[in-house]
């Protein structure tokens, strides 16, 4: 049974060690006048949960390199940084989502750097500075699945040790990771959260030859 943490105030989550803000905390309603995600960067998707328990299980190592491939609100980043003191690159397509993450990364006491990109865009030499590669629910549209399958094989011929990705099950996932089985191996595994809620969903990992 999950240890009981007391939130500090309304509206926010506590979940696997970092502090999640709900859309009526003021901080969120005060950047929704500002800010507005276009790409489904309006909250952290349950995807997130999966990631951070199964890496709370299969833990990477202190204070290594991790990008964080369209972080939304940047809740997995944010995770690495305060759990494994990672140096957490965080990357989306959206920029707008960056300052949400910005009020996350401070509320915890953690750094993150961002970038704005796509898949297509992010070169060899920046992927193969991460030891870890992370994304949750990213292959949602089937024009991902080729550019994401790409962006592995680039990651890994550049020193990639591991890219880890949580999605809730859908088919553009799992034809991504027949695509990639092809070439890498990988463990594909049914796998829930339990904070702060349960959620339920599958996590790909893909290791280097």
């Amino acid at each position: 049974m999950p240890r009981l943490q007391r939130v500090p105030e309304p509206h926010v989550q506590y979940a696997y060690g970092v502090y999640l803000l709900g859309h009526k905390h003021p901080l969120i309603k005060a950047l929704k006048s500002r800010h507005q995600p276009s790409i489904h960067g309006h909250r952290s998707w349950d995807s997130a949960y999966l990631m951070m328990d199964y890496l709370v299980h299969n833990p990477i190592s202190s204070a290594c390199s991790v990008m964080e491939l369209g972080c939304g609100w940047g809740a997995v980043g944010t995770f690495c940084a305060k759990k494994f003191e990672a140096v957490v690159t965080a990357v989306d397509l959206d920029a707008q989502v960056f300052p949400y993450l910005g009020v996350l990364a401070e509320i915890n006491g953690v750094a993150i750097e961002t970038k704005c990109s796509d898949f297509t865009k992010l070169k060899s030499a920046d992927l193969g500075a991460n030891k870890v590669i992370v994304g949750s629910d990213i292959c949602f549209w089937d024009s991902l699945v080729g550019p994401l399958v790409k962006l592995v094989e680039r990651a890994m011929k550049a020193g990639t040790e591991k890219i880890i990705i949580a999605d809730p099950g859908r088919p553009t996932f799992y034809e991504f990771c027949d695509q990639i089985a092809k070439k890498y191996p990988l463990q594909l595994q049914e796998w829930y959260a339990v904070e702060p809620d349960k959620y339920t969903g599958e996590v790909v990992e893909i290791r280097n030859k």
